[in-house]
């Protein structure tokens, strides 16, 4: 592991046929990986919604404000710049390690003392108590931070792989245990502890990155800079992505939270568990060909076309089966999470385009992009939930309705001249997806009609199969070179990324 931990300078641009190889197997070991993974904690996920209360979740989502906001200063924006530097030395990885445990032991402090404040805001106590705990999360962040930028920046998602499906099967384990034996919302505090404490040791023995840490950081300031740019467009990410909880939680009570937070938990399944994973490798790719513009724009166009391929279907597919498939995966005490999952789900595939920009942005050096948009994001947002939690649930889901489109327009301009692409070319990437899941939502909502009053499972399983079939059908019309494209991928030929 000596070559990931002090990594020769590189000297020459890597071929396309190499690098797109290298992309290739970075996408199926970290895409396979991510989709076993999710499978296990979806299994995992719905059985413990089946046996929790709404309540609890409202509770949980209360600490998640909290978790998120200081989540977003623990240290991957400097990981970060580790993996986007051209060469890193020993020492700049013991700077690293060390700047991480200085960070995340501040935060687990600062955690512990606004927890009562927390509490006291939500009118809620218990709520301190949880939070006192999720501050072991820091004390585990460094061991994880650090040997993730050193496997990324390595293209090594094989041993991330790994980690990730175990850390999935002892979250998984930890979740029905904690379930089952009526811990009820501690299940949901105890269970990413022990995912994460499972992923950060198999990490560090992955990537051989236990070492001493060096807390002298004089000659770390580009990664002190780079953090800080990229913990700013997390700072703006999280207002957008938790000022709807942070309102609502004021505004409802815990059953009514629960049902929102659920029901985006539901809507944002892809954009949140499925591209993550892709934009990291995408990440690391870019930053390897951030000096080329012409393979960064194909590169960005190609994942963009290959992404919303699979998104666009999912999402207006939940859109018109949300009451099916609530009634199936969950339970009718949750029946009330269908109409918002419908209107959420809306709004989805203007977020998967958003959060595409990220990765390219910053891997080209511009992570101020990102931060710029974020706060256009976060106010375009917040005012649409302030305006949409006087009617509850169902408001805050027209605010993301109402709101996204105008933030992926403001995003687009500014973020497209960075990237290279052409506002059309990103258009005809998206375009024969979206006339294909348009046309698949429209044939599932006529069976839908059409059918008579059936169990709830068998209502869905007859409207999936019809949305594959008829979604198929319509990508063979329109969208037939994309398919070939994905089926290159899959079938491991060389993926063009800069020829």
């Amino acid at each position: 592991m000596a070559s990931i931990m002090n990594p020769a300078p590189n000297h020459s641009e890597p071929s396309a046929a190499s690098l797109g190889n290298q992309v290739r197997r970075a996408i199926l070991w970290r895409s396979g990986s991510q989709i076993l993974a999710q499978m296990v904690q979806w299994a995992a996920t719905f059985l413990v919604i089946r046996i929790l209360d709404p309540k609890d979740y409202g509770l949980y989502a209360m600490t998640g404000v909290v978790l998120v906001f200081l989540n977003m200063l623990n240290g991957y924006g400097l990981a970060s710049g580790l993996i986007q530097r051209d060469d890193v030395t020993r020492r700049q990885t013991r700077q690293l390690f060390g700047m991480l445990i200085a960070v995340n032991a501040l935060l687990a402090l600062g955690q512990i003392a606004i927890a009562p404040i927390a509490a006291a805001y939500y009118r809620q106590p218990e709520v301190a108590q949880l939070l006192r705990v999720q501050a072991l999360i820091y004390v585990i962040t460094p061991f994880a931070a650090l040997p993730y930028a050193l496997l990324s920046r390595a293209m090594e998602f094989r041993r991330q792989a790994t980690a990730n499906i175990a850390a999935s099967l002892a979250g998984a384990a930890a979740a029905l245990g904690g379930a089952l034996a009526g811990w009820g919302v501690w299940t949901l505090v105890w269970a990413p502890i022990a995912l994460y404490a499972v992923r950060a040791a198999i990490l560090t023995w992955g990537a051989r990155s236990l070492m001493w840490p060096s807390f002298d950081f004089r000659g770390a300031g580009h990664l002190a800079r780079y953090g800080g740019i990229m913990a700013a467009g997390q700072f703006f990410w999280f207002l957008q992505s938790q000022v709807d909880v942070l309102i609502g939680g004021r505004s409802f009570d815990a059953h009514a939270l629960g049902i929102y937070t659920t029901a985006l938990f539901l809507a944002q399944i892809f954009v949140s568990k499925v591209v993550p994973p892709l934009n990291e490798v995408a990440f690391s790719a870019y930053a390897r060909i951030q000096h080329d513009d012409d393979a960064v724009a194909r590169a960005f166009v190609q994942s963009v076309r290959i992404i919303m391929l699979m998104a666009m279907p999912f999402y207006l597919g939940l859109a018109v089966t949300a009451e099916p498939l609530v009634l199936t995966a969950l339970d009718a005490k949750w029946v009330e999470v269908a109409p918002v999952v419908r209107l959420i789900a809306l709004a989805m595939p203007f977020m998967t385009v958003q959060v595409l920009y990220s990765p390219a942005c910053d891997a080209r050096g511009r992570p101020g992009v990102s931060a710029q948009n974020g706060a256009v994001g976060a106010l375009l947002l917040g005012a649409a939930f302030l305006i949409g939690v006087r009617w509850g649930p169902i408001g805050l889901a027209w605010s993301w309705v109402a709101a996204y489109p105008l933030y992926l327009f403001a995003s687009t301009w500014r973020a497209l001249p960075v990237i290279g692409a052409r506002r059309r070319d990103l258009a005809l990437a998206i375009i024969p997806s979206g006339i294909a899941a348009v046309g698949m939502a429209i044939v599932v909502m006529m069976v839908d009609h059409a059918l008579p009053p059936l169990a709830a499972p068998i209502r869905l399983a007859i409207l999936v199969a019809a949305g594959a079939v008829t979604y198929g059908a319509w990508l063979a019309m329109f969208a037939r070179g994309t398919v070939r494209e994905l089926i290159a991928v899959i079938r491991k030929r060389p993926v063009p990324i800069a020829a």
